[in-house]
C-alpha cells in the first residue's frame, strides 16, 4: 500500500447508471443502538476514510489525529515525500502517545526531539516508551527486565494503510483493503481535472450535532430539498437536480439544464432566470452573503459588472460565458489560475460526488465545498458533522485556519447552511415515530440516499432499501 503523497492515474470510469427505482429504507440504520455498536467492526474499520489535508502536515514530524470511535490514527509525514499511519497507542500498555486537546477536532503539532535523540520522536507519557517516526521503538526503560522476551515486532507501533488523493490524507484500518485509487473510482478520474489539490481551506467548522451521521449526510447529498428549505433561491430560477450511481460505491448529483441555456446537465456556477445579467448578481450576492459557499469573491464582483458590461437581452448562455471569462481574467490578474475542464466533462461531473460512506465533495474549478460526518461515540441520536470552504489562492497568500467548533446556529455557520441544519435534529426524532413506516426517497433527485443504504447493507448485512409498494 502506498503512504507517499505521490497520486497514481486508475482506470477510467464506467458509464453512470441513472438512479431510478423507488425505495423505502427502514430507520434501523439511524437510531438502533445495536446497529450503532456493529458499524465499528462492519463499516469504519473495512472504509477508506478521508482524515485532512496535505498541507496540514508540511514538514518531517508534523503530525495530525483523526478519531473514529474506539480508535485513534496518528499521521505523520515520515520524509518529504512520505507520510505514515499508525494507530495511535502506545505498545506497553496501550496508553495514547498523542491526547486530542479538551474540545479540539483533533491533535496537530510537531513530534519533538528529546534531549539526546537524532530525531523526531513520539514519547508515551505513561512510561517513556518512545518511537521513532517509522514507528520503531526507539526507547524501552529497564528492557533487560524482559529478559529478551520484547521482541521489536511487537514493541512497535501498529502500521496503518495511508494514501493521498485529491489534497486529502486517507487511511484503512483494514490491512487486507483495495488500493485508495481503485477504491475511489469514477469519483477520482471524473475529478483529477479540477485540480483539488491545488486548493486550499478559506473556512472550516466542526460541531457535535443531534442526528446520526447519515442523517447529516443525506442533509446534503440531495437536490430536492433545496426548492422548501431554501425558498428564497426559487426567485432567481428552478433549481430541479438529479442523481446517479457511480461505480461500486459512490454517487453524484447536479442540476438540470435550464430550457434556455441549452445543452446537458449545468454545472455548480449558474446563472438566474429574467434579465439573467440582474439576477445572477443577485443570487451570487445572496450567496456569498448568506450561505459563504459555492462561490468566490472575484465570481460576485464579475457578476456585478454584468449589467453594465452587456446589453439588455444578453441570452442566458452569452452572460454565463462573459461572466466566468471575466472571473477568470481577474484571478489570472492576481496570480489565480482555474484549470481548464471541457464543458461536456464539467456537465457530466454535475455539482457533488458522495464518497462512500461519509464524504462529500462539492467540486468547480475555482473554490469547492465539502461535508462530513462520523459517529460520536456509540450514541446513534449524535454525529461529527464538519464543513469545509475551499478555494484557489495566489502562492503563500492563503488563510491561516483552523476547525472552530461551531454550534448549529446561522450565527456560527451561515443562515443558508442553518435552514438545512434545522432538519437533522427533527428528522432524527420523527423517525423514531410509531407512525413512521421508513424513509421513501424521490427516486430522481435522492438517489444517493438509496445508494449509500444499498451499500451500507452490502458492509453491515442488514437494512438493504426495499422496493416501495
Amino acid at each position: 500500500m502506498s503512504s507517499t503523497v505521490e497520486i497514481t492515474k486508475g482506470p477510467q470510469p464506467p458509464a453512470a447508471e441513472e438512479l431510478s427505482d423507488a425505495v423505502t429504507i427502514g430507520v434501523d440504520a439511524y437510531i438502533s443502538q445495536d446497529y450503532a455498536r456493529a458499524e465499528r467492526d462492519k463499516l469504519w474499520r473495512k472504509v477508506w476514510l478521508q482524515t485532512g489535508r496535505i498541507e496540514e502536515i508540511p514538514n518531517v514530524g508534523d503530525y495530525i489525529t483523526y478519531e473514529i470511535l474506539d480508535d485513534s490514527i496518528l499521521i505523520v509525514r515520515r520524509a518529504v515525500d512520505e507520510i505514515a499511519a499508525y494507530h495511535n497507542v502506545c505498545a506497553h500498555r496501550g496508553r495514547r502517545l498523542v491526547d486530542t486537546p479538551r474540545g479540539a477536532k483533533h491533535a496537530r503539532g510537531h513530534a519533538p526531539v528529546p534531549e539526546g535523540s537524532k530525531g523526531e520522536q513520539f514519547t508515551c507519557g505513561y512510561h517513556g516508551w518512545r518511537y521513532d517516526l517509522a514507528g520503531k521503538s526507539t526507547r524501552v526503560i529497564y528492557k533487560e527486565d524482559w529478559k529478551g522476551a520484547l521482541k521489536n515486532e511487537c514493541i512497535g507501533l501498529s502500521k496503518v494503510n495511508v494514501d493521498t488523493w485529491g489534497g486529502w490524507i486517507w487511511v484503512n484500518l483494514d490491512s487486507k483493503c483495495e488500493p485508495l485509487r481503485q477504491y475511489l473510482e469514477p469519483a477520482a478520474t471524473m475529478l483529477d481535472p479540477f485540480q483539488l489539490q491545488n486548493m486550499r481551506y478559506r473556512w472550516r467548522k466542526w460541531g457535535i450535532f443531534d442526528c446520526n451521521w447519515k442523517v447529516a449526510v443525506e442533509a446534503f447529498n440531495e437536490t430536492y430539498h433545496v426548492e422548501t428549505t431554501h425558498p428564497e433561491f426559487n426567485n432567481w430560477g428552478k433549481f430541479r437536480g438529479w442523481a446517479r450511481v457511480q461505480g461500486a460505491r459512490h454517487s453524484n448529483i447536479g442540476y438540470e439544464a435550464s430550457k434556455n441555456m441549452g445543452g446537458d446537465q449545468e454545472a455548480k456556477l449558474r446563472v438566474g432566470t429574467g434579465d439573467a445579467r440582474i439576477t445572477t448578481a443577485e443570487m451570487q450576492r445572496y450567496t456569498w452573503e448568506k450561505a459563504q459557499t459555492n462561490t468566490v469573491q472575484t465570481l460576485v464582483e464579475a457578476a456585478e459588472r454584468l449589467k453594465d458590461e452587456l446589453p439588455e437581452g444578453t441570452p442566458p448562455g452569452q452572460v454565463l460565458q462573459h461572466w466566468l471569462a471575466s472571473a477568470r481574467r481577474d484571478d489570472e490578474a492576481r496570480g489565480v489560475f482555474w484549470p481548464v475542464v471541457d464543458p461536456a466533462h464539467v456537465s457530466k461531473s454535475g455539482t457533488a460526488w458522495q464518497i462512500f460512506p461519509n464524504f462529500q465533495i462539492g467540486h468547480s474549478v475555482n473554490n469547492m465545498l465539502c461535508y462530513a460526518a462520523r459517529p460520536y461515540g456509540y450514541d446513534p441520536d449524535k454525529c461529527i458533522f464538519e464543513a469545509a470552504v475551499y478555494q484557489l489562492y495566489p502562492p503563500g497568500q492563503e488563510p491561516q485556519t483552523e476547525w472552530v467548533y461551531s454550534e448549529a446556529t446561522a450565527e456560527a455557520w451561515s443562515y443558508v447552511l442553518s435552514q438545512d441544519f434545522s432538519n437533522m435534529a427533527a428528522v432524527q426524532q420523527g423517525m423514531k415515530s410509531q407512525g413512521f413506516s421508513g424513509t421513501k426517497p424521490n427516486p430522481y433527485m435522492e438517489g444517493a440516499i438509496a445508494n449509500l443504504h444499498r451499500n451500507l447493507a452490502k458492509y453491515m448485512g442488514t437494512g438493504a432499501p426495499r422496493e416501495l409498494k
